[in-house]
């Protein structure tokens, strides 16, 4: 079955270095979805060292809105490049990061607009899972953790952040949060089947 991985973490913490680690030991195509837009020098410069460090057949699509149909795209794509119509090829999709376009959204739309991505989101991760060797894993940063924002806008953003890590760390297979390179499973496959079945002692 397909799997998705969500990777949290402040800034600097290591995640996205533990994501493309992770994709590579996958062995599989991967497509690498960019949310960040190019808007000033600074984020330029993030952006080139980004693209420097990832492996140069790894695909690169710049979604900085539509991640649920992005995904969808992706899934279909794959699922139609089968061998002999019965085993799926297989594909690892990462996405960094989601409190970009959390922010995207909000910035250029409003939180209407959010809460249908968001949901179409995660009806595309739920489809994916659905189908076997298809991998995709999500990038992003954990802001819940400093003080409480003054202005309106970002203590909107702190909270819809924590209510979509929340709302994807429950249908994921697998959730790690990075500190100071280092990966603390939150989530994860062994985890859930050494729980006791419903009933037990």
């Amino acid at each position: 079955m397909g799997q998705v991985h969500l990777i949290l973490g402040g800034a600097r913490s290591g995640k996205s270095s533990l994501a493309e680690q992770c994709a590579k030991k996958l062995n599989l195509p991967v497509t690498y979805i960019a949310t960040a837009q190019a808007l000033d020098k600074e984020m330029q410069k993030r952006i080139a060292l980004h693209q420097q460090d990832r492996p140069q057949q790894w695909q690169t699509l710049e979604s900085p809105l539509l991640l649920g149909k992005t995904i969808d795209s992706l899934v279909n794509e794959t699922i139609n490049k089968t061998v002999d119509n019965t085993q799926n090829v297989g594909h690892c999709i990462l996405i960094d990061c989601l409190t970009l376009w959390l922010t995207n959204c909000l910035c250029q739309h409003d939180l209407a607009y959010f809460e249908q991505e968001k949901q179409q989101l995660l009806a595309s991760l739920i489809n994916t899972q659905k189908y076997q060797n298809l991998h995709i894993i999500l990038v992003s940063n954990e802001v819940g953790h400093g003080i409480v924002p003054m202005g309106d806008l970002s203590r909107e953003f702190v909270d819809h952040s924590g209510w979509l890590h929340q709302a994807i760390a429950e249908v994921a297979d697998k959730v790690d949060f990075v500190m100071a390179g280092l990966p603390l499973s939150l989530k994860s496959v062994t985890s859930l089947q050494a729980e006791p079945a419903r009933g037990e002692i």
